[in-house]
């Protein structure tokens, strides 16, 4: 007798969808919006917006609704970086930012680690310059 195997839920379902996703980038942008070195990096008064298409980007990433796409189109993440400043420091405090975001999740081991491997590769990919 065979066990039917249907579709493995994505990540993104995995953790909890929306709702998550939402949570991890409203605790981000708190530390962001006191940060001397990265809140200058969002010219708006509001981060509303910021926070929005950081949801969507990572929502679909982990396979969520593909709404970042069709709003913006390919995420092309270095070019949309590149008029920032991005150095080691920006890097290693937007990190420090995300770290504590990741941590109030409260997600399983495998999937926070499955979650921080990625933002980790992708802060470091973001590093545009080692110009202070």
């Amino acid at each position: 007798m065979s066990i039917p195997v249907g579709p493995q839920p994505s990540f993104f379902d995995q953790i909890g969808g929306h709702e998550t996703f939402q949570r991890l980038v409203d605790a981000f942008y708190d530390g962001v919006a006191a940060d001397p070195v990265l809140r200058p990096m969002y010219p708006k008064e509001d981060l509303g917006p910021a926070k929005e298409r950081l949801v969507l980007f990572l929502e679909q990433y982990w396979g969520g609704p593909t709404t970042y796409s069709e709003q913006r189109g390919h995420p092309r993440l270095r070019m949309r970086h590149n008029p920032f400043k991005v150095n080691p420091d920006a890097r290693d405090r937007w990190l420090a930012h995300m770290r504590v975001a990741v941590d109030g999740l409260g997600l399983a081991p495998l999937q926070e680690e499955t979650l921080w491997n990625y933002l980790e590769r992708a802060a470091f990919a973001m590093v545009n310059t080692f110009e202070e």
